[in-house]
Protein backbone atom coordinates (compact mmCIF):
# COMPACT_ATOMS: atom_id res chain seq x y z
CA UNK A 1 0.00 0.00 0.00
CA UNK A 2 1.37 3.07 -1.02
CA UNK A 3 0.09 5.89 1.52
CA UNK A 4 0.07 9.84 0.36
CA UNK A 5 2.81 11.61 1.98
CA UNK A 6 1.67 15.86 0.76
CA UNK A 7 3.65 19.21 1.71
CA UNK A 8 1.82 21.04 4.53
CA UNK A 9 -0.07 23.54 3.00
CA UNK A 10 -3.87 25.29 3.87
CA UNK A 11 -6.72 26.99 2.78
CA UNK A 12 -5.71 28.96 5.79
CA UNK A 13 -1.84 29.69 4.29
CA UNK A 14 -3.17 30.34 1.32
CA UNK A 15 -4.43 33.73 1.96
CA UNK A 16 -1.46 35.11 4.25
CA UNK A 17 -0.44 38.78 3.06
CA UNK A 18 2.04 39.33 0.98
CA UNK A 19 2.91 35.47 0.68
CA UNK A 20 5.27 35.07 -2.53
CA UNK A 21 3.17 34.00 -5.48
CA UNK A 22 2.28 29.66 -5.65
CA UNK A 23 3.46 28.33 -8.68
CA UNK A 24 1.52 25.26 -10.11
CA UNK A 25 2.78 23.16 -13.39
CA UNK A 26 0.41 21.10 -15.58
CA UNK A 27 1.69 18.98 -17.86
CA UNK A 28 -0.40 18.33 -20.41
CA UNK A 29 -2.94 20.50 -22.31
CA UNK A 30 -5.72 17.59 -23.21
CA UNK A 31 -9.00 17.61 -21.13
CA UNK A 32 -7.21 16.95 -18.23
CA UNK A 33 -4.72 19.46 -18.25
CA UNK A 34 -6.50 22.51 -19.53
CA UNK A 35 -9.74 21.66 -16.79
CA UNK A 36 -7.39 21.66 -13.94
CA UNK A 37 -5.46 24.64 -15.51
CA UNK A 38 -9.01 26.76 -15.59
CA UNK A 39 -10.34 25.18 -11.51
CA UNK A 40 -6.57 26.22 -10.31
CA UNK A 41 -7.56 29.57 -11.52
CA UNK A 42 -10.83 29.47 -10.56
CA UNK A 43 -11.13 27.46 -6.82
CA UNK A 44 -8.10 29.52 -5.80
CA UNK A 45 -9.11 32.41 -3.19
CA UNK A 46 -9.58 35.49 -5.40
CA UNK A 47 -6.95 37.04 -3.16
CA UNK A 48 -4.32 34.88 -3.87
CA UNK A 49 -1.57 35.57 -6.08
CA UNK A 50 -0.94 32.24 -8.56
CA UNK A 51 0.72 31.54 -12.03
CA UNK A 52 -0.54 28.34 -13.76
CA UNK A 53 2.03 26.77 -16.46
CA UNK A 54 0.63 24.33 -19.27
CA UNK A 55 3.44 22.13 -20.60
CA UNK A 56 2.33 20.63 -23.85
CA UNK A 57 5.24 20.48 -26.49
CA UNK A 58 2.39 20.01 -29.28
CA UNK A 59 0.04 22.28 -27.93
CA UNK A 60 -4.02 22.61 -27.12
CA UNK A 61 -5.60 19.77 -27.70
CA UNK A 62 -2.34 18.03 -29.95
CA UNK A 63 -2.83 14.75 -28.19
CA UNK A 64 -5.42 11.86 -27.63
CA UNK A 65 -7.76 14.64 -26.35
CA UNK A 66 -7.99 16.59 -29.76
CA UNK A 67 -8.57 13.55 -32.08
CA UNK A 68 -11.24 11.89 -29.41
CA UNK A 69 -14.68 11.90 -31.24
CA UNK A 70 -16.56 14.49 -29.22
CA UNK A 71 -20.09 12.48 -28.00
CA UNK A 72 -21.08 13.53 -25.01
CA UNK A 73 -23.74 11.87 -23.41
CA UNK A 74 -23.23 10.34 -19.21
CA UNK A 75 -24.71 6.94 -20.39
CA UNK A 76 -22.52 3.17 -20.61
CA UNK A 77 -23.18 1.37 -24.04
CA UNK A 78 -26.20 -0.38 -21.95
CA UNK A 79 -27.28 2.84 -20.99
CA UNK A 80 -26.76 3.02 -17.36
CA UNK A 81 -25.68 6.26 -15.58
CA UNK A 82 -22.04 5.98 -15.14
CA UNK A 83 -20.59 6.86 -12.06
CA UNK A 84 -21.34 10.29 -10.78
CA UNK A 85 -23.32 10.67 -14.14
CA UNK A 86 -25.03 13.54 -12.97
CA UNK A 87 -21.96 15.47 -11.50
CA UNK A 88 -19.98 14.76 -14.50
CA UNK A 89 -22.59 15.44 -16.82
CA UNK A 90 -23.67 19.41 -15.04
CA UNK A 91 -20.20 20.27 -14.27
CA UNK A 92 -18.99 19.38 -18.28
CA UNK A 93 -21.98 21.69 -19.50
CA UNK A 94 -20.56 24.78 -17.15
CA UNK A 95 -17.32 24.41 -18.98
CA UNK A 96 -18.85 23.73 -22.42
CA UNK A 97 -20.49 27.07 -21.67
CA UNK A 98 -17.11 28.71 -20.11
CA UNK A 99 -15.91 27.82 -23.47
CA UNK A 100 -18.42 29.16 -25.90
CA UNK A 101 -19.30 31.97 -24.15
CA UNK A 102 -14.95 32.89 -24.65
CA UNK A 103 -14.83 31.83 -28.12
CA UNK A 104 -17.56 34.04 -28.52
CA UNK A 105 -16.48 36.97 -26.47
CA UNK A 106 -12.64 36.41 -28.66
CA UNK A 107 -14.55 36.42 -32.07
CA UNK A 108 -16.02 40.45 -31.06
CA UNK A 109 -12.26 40.80 -30.27
CA UNK A 110 -9.90 42.65 -33.18
CA UNK A 111 -7.42 41.97 -30.79
CA UNK A 112 -8.09 38.00 -31.11
CA UNK A 113 -9.86 37.49 -34.63
CA UNK A 114 -7.12 35.62 -36.02
CA UNK A 115 -7.27 32.96 -33.26
CA UNK A 116 -11.01 32.90 -32.84
CA UNK A 117 -11.34 32.12 -36.81
CA UNK A 118 -9.74 28.95 -36.10
CA UNK A 119 -13.03 28.06 -34.05
CA UNK A 120 -14.49 26.93 -37.67
CA UNK A 121 -17.76 26.52 -37.92
CA UNK A 122 -19.09 24.67 -34.60
CA UNK A 123 -17.59 23.68 -30.95
CA UNK A 124 -20.57 22.01 -30.22
CA UNK A 125 -23.07 20.42 -32.37
CA UNK A 126 -26.63 19.78 -30.19
CA UNK A 127 -28.71 17.10 -32.23
CA UNK A 128 -28.58 14.39 -29.95
CA UNK A 129 -27.49 10.46 -30.13
CA UNK A 130 -29.31 8.34 -31.23
CA UNK A 131 -28.52 4.13 -29.95
CA UNK A 132 -30.20 1.82 -32.06
CA UNK A 133 -31.40 -1.34 -30.50
CA UNK A 134 -28.69 -4.02 -31.83
CA UNK A 135 -28.60 -7.28 -29.52
CA UNK A 136 -31.58 -8.88 -28.34
CA UNK A 137 -30.98 -9.89 -25.29
CA UNK A 138 -29.56 -6.96 -23.43
CA UNK A 139 -32.80 -4.79 -25.16
CA UNK A 140 -34.71 -5.66 -21.94
CA UNK A 141 -31.90 -4.42 -19.51
CA UNK A 142 -31.40 -1.17 -21.63
CA UNK A 143 -35.41 -0.25 -21.70
CA UNK A 144 -35.40 -0.34 -17.92
CA UNK A 145 -32.44 1.89 -17.93
CA UNK A 146 -34.24 4.13 -20.16
CA UNK A 147 -36.71 4.69 -17.58
CA UNK A 148 -34.13 6.17 -14.73
CA UNK A 149 -32.04 8.24 -16.63
CA UNK A 150 -31.63 12.03 -15.81
CA UNK A 151 -33.83 14.52 -15.88
CA UNK A 152 -31.27 16.68 -17.69
CA UNK A 153 -30.26 13.85 -20.00
CA UNK A 154 -33.42 12.04 -21.15
CA UNK A 155 -33.40 8.68 -23.06
CA UNK A 156 -36.33 8.23 -25.42
CA UNK A 157 -37.13 4.94 -26.58
CA UNK A 158 -38.78 5.05 -29.73
CA UNK A 159 -39.43 2.71 -32.52
CA UNK A 160 -38.15 2.50 -36.51
CA UNK A 161 -40.67 5.07 -37.83
CA UNK A 162 -39.15 7.89 -35.09
CA UNK A 163 -35.76 6.69 -35.60
CA UNK A 164 -36.11 7.10 -39.36
CA UNK A 165 -37.80 10.46 -39.12
CA UNK A 166 -34.58 11.77 -37.40
CA UNK A 167 -31.91 9.63 -40.04
CA UNK A 168 -33.98 8.65 -43.23
CA UNK A 169 -33.10 4.59 -44.30
CA UNK A 170 -31.40 4.04 -40.85
CA UNK A 171 -31.34 -0.24 -40.24
CA UNK A 172 -32.96 -0.62 -37.24
CA UNK A 173 -32.58 -4.75 -36.52
CA UNK A 174 -34.88 -4.97 -33.56
CA UNK A 175 -37.21 -1.89 -34.39
CA UNK A 176 -36.05 -0.04 -31.55
CA UNK A 177 -33.68 2.91 -30.79
CA UNK A 178 -32.36 4.55 -27.78
CA UNK A 179 -32.58 8.86 -28.38
CA UNK A 180 -30.93 11.22 -26.30
CA UNK A 181 -31.74 14.58 -27.37
CA UNK A 182 -29.91 16.67 -25.02
CA UNK A 183 -26.67 14.85 -25.78
CA UNK A 184 -24.18 16.29 -27.82
CA UNK A 185 -21.33 16.39 -30.43
CA UNK A 186 -18.18 18.07 -29.23
CA UNK A 187 -15.39 19.41 -31.69
CA UNK A 188 -12.60 18.84 -28.84
CA UNK A 189 -9.81 20.57 -29.84
CA UNK A 190 -11.83 23.91 -30.69
CA UNK A 191 -13.40 23.27 -27.46
CA UNK A 192 -10.36 23.06 -25.82
CA UNK A 193 -8.49 26.15 -27.44
CA UNK A 194 -11.62 28.11 -26.16
CA UNK A 195 -11.43 26.92 -23.21
CA UNK A 196 -8.16 28.20 -22.74
CA UNK A 197 -9.07 31.24 -24.12
CA UNK A 198 -11.32 31.58 -21.54
CA UNK A 199 -8.15 30.80 -18.92
CA UNK A 200 -6.41 33.64 -20.05
CA UNK A 201 -9.45 35.67 -20.21
CA UNK A 202 -9.70 35.10 -16.01
CA UNK A 203 -6.38 35.49 -14.96
CA UNK A 204 -6.26 39.06 -17.14
CA UNK A 205 -9.20 40.05 -15.33
CA UNK A 206 -7.62 39.37 -11.79
CA UNK A 207 -5.36 42.45 -11.80
CA UNK A 208 -2.60 40.95 -11.70
CA UNK A 209 -3.14 38.44 -9.26
CA UNK A 210 -3.30 35.25 -11.09
CA UNK A 211 -1.42 34.01 -14.54
CA UNK A 212 -1.74 30.88 -16.78
CA UNK A 213 1.55 30.49 -19.68
CA UNK A 214 1.17 27.77 -22.24
CA UNK A 215 4.77 26.54 -22.49
CA UNK A 216 5.67 24.17 -25.80
CA UNK A 217 8.32 22.09 -24.37
CA UNK A 218 8.17 18.00 -23.11
CA UNK A 219 9.08 17.42 -20.17
CA UNK A 220 10.95 14.21 -19.81
CA UNK A 221 11.78 14.31 -16.25
CA UNK A 222 8.90 15.62 -13.76
CA UNK A 223 11.49 15.96 -10.75
CA UNK A 224 13.47 18.74 -12.97
CA UNK A 225 10.31 21.15 -12.20
CA UNK A 226 10.82 20.54 -8.28
CA UNK A 227 12.94 23.44 -7.70
CA UNK A 228 10.18 25.80 -9.31
CA UNK A 229 6.70 24.64 -8.29
CA UNK A 230 4.47 24.47 -5.36
CA UNK A 231 2.99 21.47 -7.14
CA UNK A 232 2.78 19.61 -10.27
CA UNK A 233 -0.27 17.96 -12.07
CA UNK A 234 0.80 15.19 -14.91
CA UNK A 235 -1.86 15.07 -16.95
CA UNK A 236 -0.10 13.19 -19.94
CA UNK A 237 -2.58 10.93 -20.91
CA UNK A 238 -0.88 7.54 -21.55
CA UNK A 239 2.50 9.22 -22.35
CA UNK A 240 2.60 9.31 -18.48
CA UNK A 241 3.87 5.65 -18.89
CA UNK A 242 7.31 7.57 -20.46
CA UNK A 243 8.03 9.14 -17.60
CA UNK A 244 10.87 8.05 -15.65
CA UNK A 245 9.87 7.31 -11.89
CA UNK A 246 6.27 6.35 -13.48
CA UNK A 247 7.33 3.91 -15.60
CA UNK A 248 4.99 0.99 -14.95
CA UNK A 249 3.81 1.84 -12.22
CA UNK A 250 0.41 2.83 -13.09
CA UNK A 251 -2.08 0.00 -13.45
CA UNK A 252 -2.68 1.75 -17.38
CA UNK A 253 -3.10 -0.24 -20.88
CA UNK A 254 -2.57 1.96 -23.84
CA UNK A 255 -4.98 1.57 -26.90
CA UNK A 256 -4.52 3.38 -30.00
CA UNK A 257 -8.05 4.37 -31.58
CA UNK A 258 -8.22 5.83 -35.59
CA UNK A 259 -10.85 7.57 -36.52
CA UNK A 260 -11.92 8.40 -40.20
CA UNK A 261 -13.09 11.57 -42.04
CA UNK A 262 -15.86 10.57 -44.32
CA UNK A 263 -17.17 12.65 -47.17
CA UNK A 264 -20.09 12.58 -49.24
CA UNK A 265 -19.75 14.04 -52.47
CA UNK A 266 -21.58 17.01 -53.98
CA UNK A 267 -23.50 15.50 -56.35
CA UNK A 268 -24.15 12.87 -54.29
CA UNK A 269 -28.01 12.79 -53.10
CA UNK A 270 -28.68 11.05 -49.57
CA UNK A 271 -27.14 14.15 -47.62
CA UNK A 272 -27.34 13.70 -44.05
CA UNK A 273 -30.33 15.86 -42.69
CA UNK A 274 -29.20 18.66 -41.02
CA UNK A 275 -30.94 18.15 -37.89
CA UNK A 276 -29.73 14.66 -37.49
CA UNK A 277 -28.49 12.93 -34.31
CA UNK A 278 -24.87 11.43 -34.01
CA UNK A 279 -25.29 7.73 -34.35
CA UNK A 280 -24.05 5.49 -31.91
CA UNK A 281 -23.54 1.57 -32.32
CA UNK A 282 -20.81 -0.92 -32.57
CA UNK A 283 -19.15 2.06 -34.71
CA UNK A 284 -20.02 5.80 -34.26
CA UNK A 285 -20.70 8.21 -36.52
CA UNK A 286 -20.07 11.78 -35.10
CA UNK A 287 -22.14 13.88 -37.66
CA UNK A 288 -20.49 17.24 -38.56
CA UNK A 289 -22.62 18.42 -41.04
CA UNK A 290 -24.94 17.29 -43.81
CA UNK A 291 -21.86 15.51 -46.14
CA UNK A 292 -19.12 15.26 -43.43
CA UNK A 293 -18.85 13.11 -40.45
CA UNK A 294 -16.05 11.10 -38.56
CA UNK A 295 -16.57 7.30 -37.88
CA UNK A 296 -14.41 5.79 -35.24
CA UNK A 297 -13.14 3.70 -33.42
CA UNK A 298 -10.98 1.26 -33.57
CA UNK A 299 -9.19 -0.27 -30.63
CA UNK A 300 -5.18 -1.52 -30.73
CA UNK A 301 -4.57 -2.47 -27.46
CA UNK A 302 -0.65 -2.21 -25.86
CA UNK A 303 0.19 -0.13 -28.91
CA UNK A 304 3.01 2.22 -27.87
CA UNK A 305 2.18 4.55 -31.00
CA UNK A 306 0.87 8.37 -30.04
CA UNK A 307 1.50 10.02 -33.16
CA UNK A 308 -1.52 11.41 -35.03
CA UNK A 309 -0.72 10.60 -38.13
CA UNK A 310 -2.21 7.83 -39.39
CA UNK A 311 -0.27 6.08 -42.71
CA UNK A 312 -1.88 4.78 -45.45
CA UNK A 313 -2.24 0.84 -44.75
CA UNK A 314 -3.45 1.85 -41.28
CA UNK A 315 -6.19 3.85 -42.59
CA UNK A 316 -7.13 1.18 -44.96
CA UNK A 317 -7.00 -1.72 -42.24
CA UNK A 318 -9.51 0.93 -40.40
CA UNK A 319 -11.73 2.09 -42.85
CA UNK A 320 -12.30 -1.73 -43.48
CA UNK A 321 -12.81 -2.72 -39.86
CA UNK A 322 -14.90 0.08 -39.32
CA UNK A 323 -17.23 0.77 -42.27
CA UNK A 324 -19.57 -2.78 -42.56
CA UNK A 325 -20.27 -1.73 -38.26
CA UNK A 326 -21.13 0.94 -39.51
CA UNK A 327 -23.36 0.02 -42.96
CA UNK A 328 -25.30 -2.40 -40.54
CA UNK A 329 -27.16 0.48 -38.82
CA UNK A 330 -26.90 3.43 -41.78
CA UNK A 331 -26.30 1.40 -44.96
CA UNK A 332 -25.89 5.06 -46.82
CA UNK A 333 -22.47 5.49 -45.22
CA UNK A 334 -21.05 3.21 -48.08
CA UNK A 335 -21.95 6.20 -50.53
CA UNK A 336 -19.50 7.96 -48.71
CA UNK A 337 -16.34 8.89 -49.46
CA UNK A 338 -12.94 8.13 -47.12
CA UNK A 339 -11.25 12.06 -46.75
CA UNK A 340 -8.71 11.49 -44.10
CA UNK A 341 -7.64 9.67 -40.66
CA UNK A 342 -6.20 10.61 -37.36
CA UNK A 343 -5.48 9.10 -34.17
CA UNK A 344 -4.83 9.38 -30.48
CA UNK A 345 -3.88 6.82 -28.12
CA UNK A 346 -5.50 6.25 -24.66
CA UNK A 347 -4.64 5.66 -21.10
CA UNK A 348 -7.07 3.16 -20.45
CA UNK A 349 -7.88 2.38 -16.53
CA UNK A 350 -8.53 -0.90 -14.84
CA UNK A 351 -12.03 -2.01 -14.66
CA UNK A 352 -13.78 -1.59 -11.12
CA UNK A 353 -16.96 -2.49 -9.89
CA UNK A 354 -18.12 1.21 -10.47
CA UNK A 355 -16.73 1.09 -14.50
CA UNK A 356 -13.78 1.78 -15.80
CA UNK A 357 -12.58 4.92 -13.68
CA UNK A 358 -9.89 7.24 -13.92
CA UNK A 359 -6.98 7.32 -11.52
CA UNK A 360 -5.72 10.48 -9.60
CA UNK A 361 -3.95 10.82 -6.40
CA UNK A 362 -0.30 12.33 -4.99
CA UNK A 363 2.71 10.55 -6.66
CA UNK A 364 5.26 12.18 -3.90
CA UNK A 365 7.00 8.54 -2.76
CA UNK A 366 6.22 6.53 -6.34
CA UNK A 367 9.07 9.14 -7.99
CA UNK A 368 10.73 10.00 -4.89
CA UNK A 369 10.10 13.58 -4.43
CA UNK A 370 11.86 16.05 -2.28
CA UNK A 371 10.12 18.43 0.57
CA UNK A 372 9.64 21.29 -1.48
CA UNK A 373 6.76 20.38 -3.78
CA UNK A 374 3.76 17.93 -4.59
CA UNK A 375 3.30 15.86 -7.29
CA UNK A 376 -0.21 14.36 -8.39
CA UNK A 377 -1.65 12.43 -11.23
CA UNK A 378 -4.82 12.63 -13.50
CA UNK A 379 -4.77 9.98 -15.88
CA UNK A 380 -6.95 7.11 -17.41
CA UNK A 381 -9.34 9.16 -18.99
CA UNK A 382 -9.64 6.28 -21.68
CA UNK A 383 -12.32 6.90 -23.66
CA UNK A 384 -14.86 9.24 -21.84
CA UNK A 385 -12.33 12.02 -21.00
CA UNK A 386 -14.85 14.60 -22.05
CA UNK A 387 -17.02 13.27 -19.87
CA UNK A 388 -15.21 13.05 -16.85
CA UNK A 389 -12.34 15.94 -17.30
CA UNK A 390 -14.91 18.68 -15.64
CA UNK A 391 -15.76 17.11 -12.77
CA UNK A 392 -12.79 15.66 -11.49
CA UNK A 393 -10.65 18.69 -12.79
CA UNK A 394 -12.57 20.86 -10.35
CA UNK A 395 -11.84 18.21 -7.44
CA UNK A 396 -8.21 17.89 -8.73
CA UNK A 397 -7.64 21.46 -8.48
CA UNK A 398 -9.33 21.38 -4.83
CA UNK A 399 -7.25 18.91 -3.80
CA UNK A 400 -3.96 20.43 -5.37
CA UNK A 401 -4.44 23.68 -3.42
CA UNK A 402 -5.44 22.32 -0.14
CA UNK A 403 -2.57 19.52 -0.28
CA UNK A 404 -5.37 17.21 0.71
CA UNK A 405 -5.69 14.20 -0.96
CA UNK A 406 -8.50 12.86 1.01
CA UNK A 407 -10.79 15.45 -1.12
CA UNK A 408 -11.11 12.86 -4.26
CA UNK A 409 -12.81 10.29 -4.22
CA UNK A 410 -11.99 7.36 -3.16
CA UNK A 411 -12.81 5.04 -5.47
CA UNK A 412 -9.96 7.10 -8.10
CA UNK A 413 -7.10 6.87 -5.49
CA UNK A 414 -7.68 3.06 -4.56
CA UNK A 415 -5.20 1.98 -6.84
CA UNK A 416 -2.57 3.37 -5.01
CA UNK A 417 -3.70 0.57 -1.98
CA UNK A 418 -3.32 -2.18 -4.27
CA UNK A 419 0.27 -1.83 -5.22
CA UNK A 420 2.62 -3.97 -3.63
Amino acid sequence: MTTAVLHPCSSASLSIPNRPPLRYAVLGAGFAGISVAWHLLKESPRELRLSVDVYDEVGIGGGASGVSGGLLHPYSPKGKLLWHGAECWRECLELLNVAETAASSSYQSTENRDFSESFGNFMVRRRGILRPATNAKTLDLMSDNARNCLASCVVETIDKDGAQNLVPNLYLPLNCAFYFPGAMNVNPHRYLQALFLACQSSAKTSLGRKNITLVNKSITDVLELEGGYDAVVICLGSKVDFLPGLTGKLPLRTCRGVITHMQLHESARGSYPDDGPSILSDAWLAVQGPRNLHMGSTWEWQSRNYSSDVPAEEASRALNELLPKASAVYPDIEKWEFAGARAGLRAMPPVTSHGSLPLLGCVNQLIGAGQFCNFWVFSGLGSRGLLYHAWLGKLMSKAVLSCNEELLPSELTSWKKNRQ
